[in-house]
């Protein structure tokens, strides 16, 4: 059996465990990781060293970081605090708050990105709604579709928007200007499907609600000394965050240098000290942590053996002629391979072939920029963008947002089941799709 056959036959099995949700998905990551080294379709330094085939460290510490600071922040009742604030100011009427969380949540992903977003907004949605005694599946299922969207609008919002902009030849304004309107049209039209999704069957205790209105926020406040400590480090971290470009540091950096100020200067004075400091660590979702390892080495392995390649190409060579066929196939395709496999490998992929595709189409260019910028070509980008960052709302495993979001809502005692998520994220992605075509076709075809 070839390496393709094989690395295919072990994804796909992965996969499809995964889905059924017989074993812990963390173990089968391993497990389909570990087979892929074993069998030499990559070799153990490609898996840990590669930057092309092997894991993302700066995902994985990114996360790790962020994972310590909120666990230090949560001891503030700076969550506590933000989810009283978005109650009273929804009135306490459970669909108000799940549009406001929505907008907050975008709003942020846009700024940040849609990791942070949601290990941010996570715990403010699980301590409102405990108070409220509502179901939080509903919004956090929201709040991760939510970032996946807001992501999309910005340079910074979502890694493949990154690698399309580094490639192309993009700024910031480009991408805000281009992607910002069908990214504020996208979520509009999404909040706006919620009350048929949801908000119809939303309903609180007057009790709770009328309780929920005349708490003071003071009161949630655990330690006042800590919390401004920790205020005050949050702003330094996400301020880094969307600097990060010009201070030069990637994101996972910040946020282990975030971090470790945390658990310097963060902590509760006269505590125990290494011992407590060092339970932040502990308290890490390393189950998550390992679940993207092994996710990251299996799909490195299909980079590897062609499998990503060889479907992009097929996604420009039946329409290669065609500048409409092209840019509506690349948006369709990327869209459905984001929910399948993690789009940073499969962007990688792509910015190759549409720069083959350009030189095809204009031979006699010779400058780059121009060249990437050609009337023909700039709807390449952004539906390979729309695509990519918008096909992750499928699918539990199509984003890095709704991985979190699902393990932090496991934590709390709520399941999300892999079709539980996809009986709102298909359609979402699918509605999302027929309006960025719209769009495009407006704005280019």
């Amino acid at each position: 059996m070839s390496d393709v056959s094989l690395s295919l036959l072990i994804f796909g099995l992965t996969y499809l465990l995964i889905i059924t949700e017989r074993i812990h998905k963390t173990i089968i990551a391993l497990f389909g990781a570990a087979l892929m080294i074993a069998l030499g379709i990559v070799t153990q330094e490609e898996a840990f060293y590669s930057h092309e085939f092997g894991v993302d460290y700066n995902v994985i510490f990114l996360l790790i970081g962020m994972m310590v600071i909120v666990n230090i922040v949560r001891e503030t009742g700076l969550f506590e605090v933000l989810a009283i604030w978005t109650a009273q100011r929804s009135d306490a009427q459970p669909f108000r708050m799940l549009l406001l969380l929505a907008v907050i949540t975008a709003l942020l992903s846009a700024t940040l990105d849609n990791v942070t977003t949601v290990l941010l907004m996570a715990p403010v949605t699980l301590s409102i709604t405990k108070r409220l005694d509502l179901n939080p599946v509903t919004f956090l299922l929201v709040e991760a579709m939510a970032s996946n969207i807001g992501g999309t609008a910005t340079l910074v919002g979502d890694p493949p928007n990154m690698m399309i902009a580094s490639k192309a030849g993009f700024g910031y304004l480009d991408f805000l200007v281009r992607l910002g309107p069908i990214a504020v049209v996208i979520l509009t039209v999404f909040l706006g499907s919620l009350w048929w999704l949801a908000g119809r069957s939303m309903r609180v205790d007057s009790s709770l609600r009328d309780t929920v209105l005349t708490l003071r926020i003071e009161d949630a406040v655990q330690d006042r000394g800590m919390l401004r400590r920790c205020v005050w480090l949050l702003i330094i971290v996400n301020t880094a965050f969307c600097a990060h470009g010009w201070l030069r540091l990637e994101p996972a950096t910040i946020a282990l240098l975030g971090a470790s100020l945390f658990m310097l200067f963060g902590h509760r004075r006269g505590s125990s000290g290494t011992a407590e400091e060092l339970s932040y660590l502990t308290e890490v979702e390393w189950k998550t942590i390992f679940f993207f390892i092994g996710l990251f080495i299996l799909i490195g392995a299909l980079v590897k053996v062609g499998v990503i390649r060889r479907a992009a190409e097929l996604l420009v060579a039946y329409t290669s002629d065609n500048p409409a066929g092209t840019t509506i196939a690349i948006l369709w395709g990327s869209a459905l391979l984001s929910a399948v496999v993690d789009n940073i490998p499969y962007v990688a992929a792509m910015n190759p072939l549409i720069v083959d595709l350009a030189r095809s189409r204009h031979p006699s260019l010779i400058d780059q920029p121009a060249l990437l910028h050609q009337p023909d070509i700039l709807p390449l980008w952004w539906a390979l963008a729309l695509g990519a960052c918008l096909g992750g709302n499928a699918t539990i495993i199509g984003a890095s947002a709704n991985v979190i979001i699902v393990d932090l809502a496991r934590k709390a005692g709520y399941g999300i089941s892999f079709w539980q998520f996809a009986r709102i994220g298909v359609p979402v992605t699918i509605g999302s799709m027929l309006l960025s075509s719209l769009y495009l076709w407006w704005l280019f075809l």
